[in-house]
């Protein structure tokens, strides 16, 4: 009798163990809920979590939890999904879906170019596409049209940035052509050597045009810009720096460095996008020469440096009670 129920308890046992693992790959190689064939786009960069909520509310997979569960429980990763446009089965699987999303099955790829992305990471970006062919320099600051690229695969590079180098150089061009008459740059290059200092000081959109004012005052006035990312720029190419900057960077005597020359720098330190370069072209109308960081990810503006240094004891304040300082 104890050997019965011995063998009883072990069969409940292997039940046990069997039947969630069996759970465990159908729902990773069995049959997905896609009604018809469609078509699937992964942007660049996306990682798995948004790839698998969009499989979800595209109605390929059943659960976007249980994909990533059964992805990483296979030992993929996000690292290996590619950018592209995707034609997913009628009833394809998990494992048919992961399968399409990092092979070579592409319908069309991309190539996303954020705004404030420097040259240096433009060609970086284009060299991890494998896809591509060729190699190629890293292109001129600023001359690259911050978007998302259709690529073929077998395309160079070097066909690649020119069509980004074409987009900025018709953007620019119509951007100029419908100006504010009475901003103190006076050619397209200026223009877009100051857009990539307001794109790379402020993060909020809706700043974009006052900081821009606040820099063509100073620009009107002869007076230093005093932009922190220009000391930054002949340091790292644009890539973050990752620590504060040291006063023997502030005082630095280059083509860049807006705290040791009055003026713009010899060009722009990344390449920045539309809303910048419009802010830049029709900026806000402010009397502001004074900035600093107001603890919202946003700044507070002033008039007078009285103004400002008032504006930057509170920033210090904010900083102590973040316990930063």
């Amino acid at each position: 009798m104890k050997k019965k129920t011995s063998l009883i308890l072990a069969g409940v046992a292997a039940l046990v163990v069997v039947v969630p693992g069996g759970a465990l790959l159908h729902g990773y190689y069995g049959a997905g809920p896609l009604a018809a064939e469609k078509n699937f786009i992964v942007p660049d960069g996306a990682k798995l979590s948004d790839v698998a909520v969009k499989l979800q509310a595209s109605g390929a997979v059943y659960s976007a939890r249980a994909f990533r569960f059964h992805v990483r429980l296979m030992g993929s990763s996000e690292a290996h999904i590619k950018a592209g446009e995707f034609l997913l089965p009628k009833g394809a699987s998990e494992s048919k879906i992961f399968g399409i999303l990092t092979g070579k099955e592409a319908l069309r790829r991309f190539v996303t170019v954020p705004e404030g992305l420097p040259s240096i990471m433009v060609q970086e970006r284009l060299m991890a596409q494998s896809a591509l062919t060729g190699p190629v320099t890293v292109p001129d600051e600023g001359s690259i049209l911050p978007d998302t690229y259709d690529v073929k695969a077998g395309e160079t590079r070097v066909q690649v940035v020119t069509r980004m180098q074409a987009g900025m150089t018709k953007l620019l061009k119509e951007a100029w052509d419908k100006r504010d008459p009475s901003i103190p740059v006076k050619t397209p290059k200026e223009a877009l050597t100051l857009a990539s200092i307001v794109e790379k000081e402020t993060g909020k959109p809706t700043e974009r045009a006052m900081v821009a004012g606040l820099y063509e005052n100073r620009l009107r006035q002869d007076m230093p810009l005093q932009a922190d990312p220009t000391i930054i720029y002949p340091i790292t190419r644009g890539k973050p720096l990752g620590r504060r900057i040291l006063h023997s960077e502030i005082v630095a005597q280059n083509d860049y460095n807006t705290y040791s020359m009055k003026g713009l720098p010899k060009g722009p330190i990344t390449n920045p996008g539309r809303a910048s370069i419009e802010a830049v072209l029709h900026p806000a109308k402010t009397q502001a020469l004074y900035m600093v960081a107001d603890g919202t990810g946003g700044h507070a503006f002033a008039d007078t440096l009285e103004q400002h240094n008032e504006n930057v004891k509170k920033w210090f304040a904010i900083r102590r009670a973040k316990g930063e300082i």
